[in-house]
């Protein structure tokens, strides 16, 4: 009889035991469930990031907001003013000194934050790259766009508004590994599908729209034959949008850009700029604190064999006049 009473306890506290798990997984994989896991106000997130204050980090910033809105935690908005990256390895130290539950950064160099990135993991700090990564750095995840396809995308369309021929140029971040492999994704996409296309020049734009403008202009002065420019990021496009609208004989430049901050948009719609490519930079913000935030709160232990991926694409798209209006003030 003991015997008995003991295989229904067990058998009693194995199906409490499945009850148990089912429920707490549900409640965590629920995003809608009303009792799912939610940590408190004094537990603080911050995001890092450089070139504080342009349009292109709001969004991202949103999604950073709305996870911790929907999770019950603070953050914070921390950035370098400058595209410069000893004062990004500043402000990150100065975030690691006050101990957040979390970090979430975008790394304006791929190696160079390498150092700091680990010290924060080593001090216990959850670190997850956004936008652009340190893939070198013992960061968990890495939540972003995967840059070499979306500059194959921005390459096929580049030979759809040519027509598959004529010579091209690149403007772009040279130092940067989100621009490194947007630029590679556009040339080696042209030098292996279009045989009529030359990628003839690829400059830095310092991700400064004045500077960017001269660099089009020098670009197009010596090579007058250039029909289409490609930049890897906003500020540079609308640079070439100014430089293009300055010279009257290259009005049927094609230009595409990347981003959707109000300048891009306007210089689209005014023509200048024929399309851009449209970032899932929301997801970025909202995935990366929810990352951490599970990892903070070691969710993650509920199953062994479940982890954090090591990246996470967040997604392109194209505007171009036809769709424009869809993409202004979100």
């Amino acid at each position: 009889m003991k015997k008995l009473l003991y295989v229904y306890g067990c058998l009693f506290l194995l199906f409490f035991l499945y009850l148990y798990n089912f429920h707490l997984k549900d409640t965590l994989l629920n995003p809608n469930s009303s009792e799912r896991f939610q940590g408190d106000r004094s537990e603080k997130y911050v995001m890092v990031t450089f070139l504080a204050g342009i349009d292109y980090w709001k969004s991202a910033i949103k999604g950073f907001e709305d996870a911790a809105e929907e999770l019950d935690v603070s953050v914070e908005y921390r950035g370098a003013t400058q595209y410069d990256v000893h004062e990004q390895i500043t402000v990150l130290e100065q975030v690691i000194a006050r101990k957040p539950a979390g970090i979430a950064i975008s790394a304006i160099d791929p190696y160079k934050l390498n150092t700091t990135i680990n010290k924060a993991v080593d001090a216990g700090i959850p670190v997850v790259l956004f936008d652009s990564d340190a893939p070198s750095s013992e960061a968990l995840s890495f939540v972003g766009t995967n840059n070499f396809a979306a500059g194959e995308i921005s390459a096929h369309k580049m030979a759809e508004l040519m027509n598959g021929k004529g010579k091209v140029a690149v403007i772009t971040l040279p130092n940067q590994l989100n621009h490194q492999e947007r630029t590679n994704g556009f040339v080696e996409t042209i030098q292996a599908d279009y045989p009529e296309m030359e990628v003839v020049a690829i400059k830095d734009g310092k991700g400064d729209e004045l500077y960017s403008e001269e660099v089009t202009a020098k670009l197009i002065k010596n090579d007058p034959d250039i029909q289409g420019i490609f930049a890897t990021e906003a500020n540079g496009g609308v640079g070439i949008a100014e430089a293009i609208q300055t010279d009257e004989n290259k009005n049927e430049m094609k230009v595409i850009s990347f981003d959707t901050d109000k300048p891009t948009l306007d210089k689209i719609r005014e023509g200048s700029i024929s399309a851009t490519v449209a970032q899932g930079t929301w997801n970025m913000g909202y995935w990366s604190l929810q990352f951490l935030f599970q990892q903070n709160n070691e969710l993650l232990d509920i199953q062994k064999d479940q982890q954090l991926p090591d990246y996470v694409d967040t997604g392109v798209s194209i505007v171009t006049k036809e769709n424009i209006q869809e993409y202004y003030a979100n």
